[in-house]
């Protein structure tokens, strides 16, 4: 091998060597860095919009949940979904934090659409049961006045 093909070939090798001494570098030096900033909060859209198909096929199908309250029409559950989350991340305090902030505030954010989506499901079956209890109270005296009703005209026949 000649002087100019082991230089040739061992330029490559150079360079990859200064790529590696430059990537581990520590980011303070001033010199990029390939590693990507992570924030927790706030979330972005993305994590937004999955926390809401949760919460829709939580509502809409069979879980846990649905067994003790009841599933709720598609439609419904997807409504139900968005408020929830623009709720509690409203709650939660929508603006940017710092890292530290970050993650109470996740936290927050988090048991605010818990708390929200049990106060939703259980109000929804507290008037549903009200409702059928009104229509009891009301079977009932409709029940009521047409034998009293009955009574009154077998009283007319005598």
């Amino acid at each position: 091998m000649s002087d100019s093909e082991s230089t040739a070939a061992a330029a490559p090798q150079d360079q990859i060597s200064q790529q590696h001494r430059h990537n581990d570098a520590p980011a303070h030096k001033g010199k990029p860095s390939l590693l990507t900033s992570f924030s927790i909060w706030p979330p972005t859209q993305r994590t937004r919009d999955a926390v809401v198909n949760r919460l829709i096929e939580t509502l809409s199908t069979p879980s846990p949940l649905s067994k003790r309250y009841g599933t709720m029409a598609a439609d419904e559950a997807s409504t139900t979904a968005r408020l929830i989350e623009a709720d509690a991340f409203a709650a939660a305090g929508g603006s940017a934090a710092t890292e530290e902030d970050g993650i109470q505030i996740l936290q927050v954010y988090s048991k605010e659409i818990s708390k929200r989506m049990l106060d939703t499901v259980k109000s929804r079956i507290a008037t549903a049961e009200n409702g059928a209890a009104e229509s009891e109270t009301a079977s009932s005296v409709v029940d009521s006045t047409a034998a009293a009703a009955g009574e009154d005209v077998k009283a007319e026949e005598y």
